[in-house]
């Protein structure tokens, strides 16, 4: 077992989002750990109102069959509303510039469609992680408050998968299957799915592996009033 943690300084910038696993799973003590860092984010009014759900093994696999199935079928069931035309300006910019680091890196042309439909599908297979949790919430007025909490939950989770050694991706295409996965895991038609993170050891022969999105500046994205 990991018992080495990173500073937080080398946590926040060792984070990344990776597309690719190993198979070794992690044991249910090293899962606990991280789910006791992630209990402690805050939330509006201590309301604590994230409900996560892991799933591994053969549940992991009829969730991506399932996934899988109704992805051929275009059948999706979104809790919430994601559209990439919603973008605008730099927003929008940086979400392609993202997706053209990505796919040259795997070595995918813009116009090989089959070979980026392969590697879409790879969402739903988790790419490869042994682990995928589920952020699942309650219905709050306009919900705005309620994911923001559930944001600095996940966010809290993958820190500590990084201090740890681990590595994790969140992945909003996951929340599309809403209603399946609900079915599968059993959860109530009262609780919302934001989205899952899929989350074990990080694959280091990947193509992907060495890649790393860039940011913003500071001074582009604060201002600061004295």
């Amino acid at each position: 077992m990991n018992t080495t943690t990173l500073t937080f300084d080398e946590t926040v910038r060792s984070r990344f989002s990776s597309r690719a696993f190993l198979p070794t799973p992690l044991t249910d003590d090293q899962i606990r750990q991280v789910l006791t860092d992630a209990q402690n984010s805050p939330s509006n009014c201590n309301t604590q109102p994230w409900h996560v759900h892991i799933a591994s093994g053969k549940t992991k696999e009829a969730l991506t069959e399932v996934m899988l199935q109704n992805t051929s079928k275009g059948l999706i069931t979104p809790d919430f509303s994601f559209d990439y035309a919603d973008f605008y300006g730099d927003y929008f910019d940086r979400s392609q510039e993202q997706a053209r680091i990505y796919y040259e890196t795997l070595g995918v042309a813009r116009e090989d469609k089959a070979k980026r439909n392969e590697i879409y599908l790879r969402n739903f297979k988790f790419y490869g992680a042994p682990h995928v949790a589920f952020l699942f919430m309650p219905s709050f007025g306009d919900n705005i408050r309620v994911a923001s909490d559930m944001g600095m939950y996940g966010q809290t989770f993958l820190l500590s998968l990084a201090a740890r050694g681990y590595a994790g991706i969140p992945q909003t295409l996951l929340g599309f299957h809403a209603d399946a996965i609900r079915e599968i895991l059993g959860v109530s038609e009262q609780y919302r799915l934001l989205f899952g993170i899929s989350f074990g050891y990080a694959d280091p022969s990947a193509l992907t592996h060495n890649v790393r999105m860039g940011r913003i500046s500071v001074d582009e994205s604060v201002t600061i009033h004295s």
